[in-house]
């Protein structure tokens, strides 16, 4: 099969992909994007700085909330409301004493912000919000290109993976593989942008920061050169 046919598949299947999340449904904001590591570059080419890698259920609070994600409500010294809930299709929680809270399209700490701002309006002095996500719904991202198992997959639950994790995920490189052209394709703010990752020299340096997949992401593997 030739390298063009190759490309030209690579392309169809990243459209199609990209139809599912770059227009974002009515009422919800659109995913935040996650810090890149610093060997990684733009589609502009300036290098992105800064990341930390994830490596546990409060790093994935970069996620935003989504329908059907499980959540549980503490406060500080109020036990009576402790709610346990679902976020529903409208991406709204149902919380004691203030209703419907709109918290789709935020992350878990802009979900407690803004729900403490809203028992401090009215109800409580000083509350001390707590928020845990105690089952995410089903999240996915792709992997395309020169890999032995190309599709869609599943976020592990409440896990993170990083990238050189999806790329075993989808069965490694094929014998074309390029790890050096590894690229990502994320939405960020409804705007798709490309991420240049050389997994290369991920896998070769234990110190290099892992660079953390998105849900929706699509990552996809080049071809070597020869």
């Amino acid at each position: 099969m030739s390298p063009r046919f190759h490309f030209a598949s690579a392309v169809l299947l990243t459209i199609s992909w990209l139809a599912g999340f770059c227009s974002p449904a009515a009422g919800q904001s659109s995913p935040l994007p996650a810090p890149a590591p610093a060997i990684a570059s733009g589609s502009n080419g300036a290098a992105l700085r800064g990341v930390k890698a994830a490596t546990s259920n409060a790093d994935s609070s970069m996620w935003v909330l989504s329908p059907n994600d499980q959540v549980t409500m503490t406060v500080y010294g109020e036990e009576e409301l402790k709610t346990e809930t679902t976020v529903d299709v409208n991406g709204m929680l149902m919380l004691p004493l203030v209703g419907e809270v709109k918290v789709g399209g935020m992350t878990l700490a802009q979900a407690t912000s803004r729900i403490q701002q809203l028992y401090d309006k009215d109800y409580l002095v000083n509350p001390q919000v707590n928020l845990v996500v105690g089952k995410f719904a089903a999240r996915h991202f792709a992997v395309l290109g020169q890999v032995q198992r190309p599709g869609s997959f599943d976020f592990p639950q409440n896990e993170p993976v990083s990238l050189l994790e999806a790329i075993a995920m989808a069965g490694g490189y094929t014998r074309l593989g390029a790890p050096s052209k590894v690229s990502v394709l994320r939405a960020v703010n409804g705007t798709p942008q490309v991420f240049h990752v050389d997994a290369e020299q991920l896998a070769q340096d234990p110190t290099k920061k892992a660079f953390p997949v998105l849900p929706n992401d699509v990552i996809t593997v080049g071809e070597r050169t020869f």
